[in-house]
């Protein structure tokens, strides 16, 4: 029998690290099943858009195992511990609807349209300043360990360093002007 260990330490725990640690957004497209590892590995990203079939399921119980790959971090955070420990406890199936409504899935949409509603998402991403989008998705995570007053100040620090980017000066230059902005990127 293998050291499962071994394989998350060698495997999974360094993917998800990488998706969590990455400064720019991170799309999963999920068409079918996402069960244990899968499901969490699609958590680790920052938005999910899922197909009307898939599905999600944390089915480690059923072998008995517990959520690996972020599951026991990355599902309360999503979905409240109430509804993590029913998903963990039970095994059950979560239709992609009942996913969005959770909360742990961004948007369902019909199975042909996953691919291009993805890539839509990730384009118009591409287009936001970069800058702004990096420090967002940043001062999201740290919110988790920080008190209130805490996540003011970094807000205010983080607004003050943005508001002398050059994406600022064109962001606010294209509203006065009513055209799309140009943003340079990191």
């Amino acid at each position: 029998m293998s050291d499962l260990g071994e394989l998350i330490e060698e495997h999974f725990n360094p993917l998800v690290r990488r998706l969590r640690a990455s400064p720019l957004p991170i799309i999963a497209a999920v068409n079918g099943t996402a069960a244990g590892a899968g499901a969490n590995l699609a958590m680790a990203c920052d938005l999910i858009v899922a197909a009307r079939s898939a599905s999600f399921i944390q089915a480690f119980v059923k072998i008995g195992l517990l959520p690996d790959s972020g599951g026991t971090w990355l599902l309360p955070r999503r979905v409240g511990e109430s509804r993590a420990l029913e998903l963990t406890l039970t095994g059950d199936k979560l239709s992609a609807e009942k996913a969005e409504a959770w909360g742990i899935v961004w948007r369902v949409v019909d199975d042909a349209e996953l691919q291009q509603s993805a890539a839509q998402l990730a384009a118009q991403l591409a287009q936001m300043p970069a800058r702004a989008v990096t420090a967002i998705k940043r001062a999201m995570q740290t919110s988790a360990n920080n008190t209130f007053d805490q996540q003011l100040d970094l807000e205010r620090d983080i607004q003050r360093d943005l508001g002398t980017s050059p994406d600022y000066i064109e962001g606010v230059a294209a509203f006065k002007e009513k055209r799309a902005p140009r943003f340079e990127g990191l």
